[in-house]
């Protein structure tokens, strides 16, 4: 039994890799999720689609490796963290779609929570902001407009949870109702100093505590799977919001270390060990992991929400590509992007503005722009909110960034990793695989069995790619990064009534 499942759930697509002794993926499958839209603003994943599409992308992934269940040590489930499903207890029915990440509908709540001053008590409870991001108002919303939901939540009838706590649930045929600290530290109602959800906050988002799933570690047996999925029960013993999984997966184990995955955003991680430091430049305080009965530790964390996301609209808004891998070939076209700027604010902006009223913007059009310009000002605007990130974290951390280490889909683009080492002005590193989020939920699996005896094990795993170096100077830098700044300020408080 050398081998473990580690399912990866996505906000594009839903993947599963197996993952061998090494630390190598041998045998992977994906297939895309529908994104469904029912208002501008509004993103909603169908539940049974998630669940259908992990068990049919694990079953494929196992045949594409040769491997059978039976040699499986472990299963490792690492997701999209904030989307909320609600759903009956008894028969597992969802109640209504799974509200995303990126959806914008609770924005009015949490705006009317802040001007009463509760800002305050929910960072220092629970090391975020009150942003729609985050899960307590949409599963608020959910209990609110779903009909006779709040009554049924409150007889214990139903379940909710974030996307780990249903495939868990589904995974267990229904006998297991749980989700991971990591997961748990997204929510705004987990009190990341007493470890507990917080009554105080259950209340300020009028959320029973009935509704709500047990809390185990990041790395530790908590489960097993139903034999009848597989054709054997496989232990569940590792579990992890993506960004901490990828935290994980690129080994980034001591204090100081700095992860960043271009996904459908960017988040950026820096590790800062059993402290939690409080931010003071709008970045969010979270859990990294806790490896089983060991202190949890920490990380200091900022979102970019829209990243990959703008190369899909390129694609499929705009129609200027007819696939994503184009958009590098069209950047790299044209030297620079012709003073053109992309704030790709779709639905918002994350750290460290935390705008919601925020909305897409270009300036520096002329009648020279290309399609070109447009796409490369499109993947430069990426590297852009990373670098506005990573400043801010290390003015919280007070340490100096050394390199990045990369993953993600998007970072597959050479041209869009050179230029972000030349606006940050240190390396980046890309490993062989960036598919470092399956990898760390993987390892947190194997760890729990015994699979890897540490994690100081796992290092000699990591295989490096390529390392971008900066090229660009200093004084170019600044320039670029204060007419990134002007265009930014143009795109604030746009949606705003």
């Amino acid at each position: 039994m050398s081998y473990v499942l580690a399912l990866d759930q996505g906000t594009s697509s839903t993947r599963a890799f197996v993952v061998n002794e090494a630390g190598v993926p041998i045998g992977a499958a994906q297939r895309e999720i529908r994104q469904i839209f029912p208002r501008p603003g509004w993103v909603e994943h169908d539940p049974e689609e998630i669940w259908s599409a992990q068990l049919e992308t694990a079953r494929q992934a196992l045949q594409a490796a040769g491997v059978a269940a039976t040699e499986v040590a472990a299963n490792g489930v690492t997701h999209q963290r904030a989307p909320v499903v609600l759903w009956d207890r008894t028969t597992g029915q969802p109640l209504y779609n799974a509200i995303v990440w990126q959806d914008r509908r609770t924005v009015d709540l949490l705006e009317r929570l802040r001007h009463a001053g509760y800002e305050p008590l929910v960072r220092e409870k629970t090391g975020l902001v009150l942003d729609p991001y985050f899960s307590a108002a949409k599963l608020q919303w959910l209990l609110d407009h779903v009909p006779g939901a709040r009554v049924r939540a409150r007889a214990g009838e139903l379940a909710a949870g974030t996307i780990d706590a249903w495939l868990v649930y589904r995974l267990t045929a229904g006998t297991q109702h749980l989700t991971d600290v990591t997961n748990a530290s997204r929510t705004l109602l987990w009190n990341i100093h007493t470890r507990q959800w917080d009554p105080e906050l259950l209340a300020l988002f009028d959320i029973p505590a009935t509704v709500l799933p047990a809390i185990c570690p990041s790395s530790a047996v908590v489960a097993e799977t139903a034999p009848a999925l597989f054709g054997t029960a496989i232990p569940i013993a590792g579990i992890a919001g993506d960004q901490q999984a990828a935290l994980f997966g690129q080994l980034c184990h001591r204090p100081g270390m700095v992860k960043n995955t271009y996904g459908t955003g960017c988040f950026l991680l820096m590790h800062t060990g059993q402290q939690a430091i409080l931010s003071r430049h709008h970045l969010l305080t979270t859990v990294a992991w806790q490896l089983g009965t060991q202190p949890l530790e920490y990380a200091l964390e900022g979102s970019v929400f829209i990243a990959g996301a703008a190369i899909q609209w390129l694609r499929d808004g705009l129609g200027i590509v007819r696939s994503a891998p184009q958009v590098n070939e069209l950047a790299a076209s044209v030297p620079d992007a012709g003073g053109v700027y992309v704030v790709p604010a779709f639905v918002g902006l994350g750290a460290p503005h935390w705008d919601p009223h925020a909305r897409g913007t270009i300036v520096g059009l002329t009648r020279g722009t290309t399609a070109a310009h447009l796409a490369r000002a499109t993947l430069e605007s990426i590297a852009y909110q990373v670098a506005e990130v990573l400043h801010a974290i290390q003015a919280d951390a007070g340490v100096p960034l050394v390199e990045l280490r990369v993953d993600g889909g998007a970072a597959a683009s050479d041209l869009l990793l050179q230029f972000q080492a030349d606006i940050l002005g240190v390396p980046v590193q890309r490993p062989a695989d960036v598919e470092t989020t399956a990898l760390g939920a993987a390892y947190l699996a194997g760890l729990a069995v015994g699979l890897w005896p540490h994690p100081e094990a796992i290092v000699p795993h990591r295989r490096v790619d390529k390392t971008f170096l900066p090229s660009l100077s200093a004084a170019d830098r600044a320039i670029l990064l204060a007419r990134w700044r002007r265009a930014v300020e143009r795109a604030k408080g746009w949606a705003r009534e």
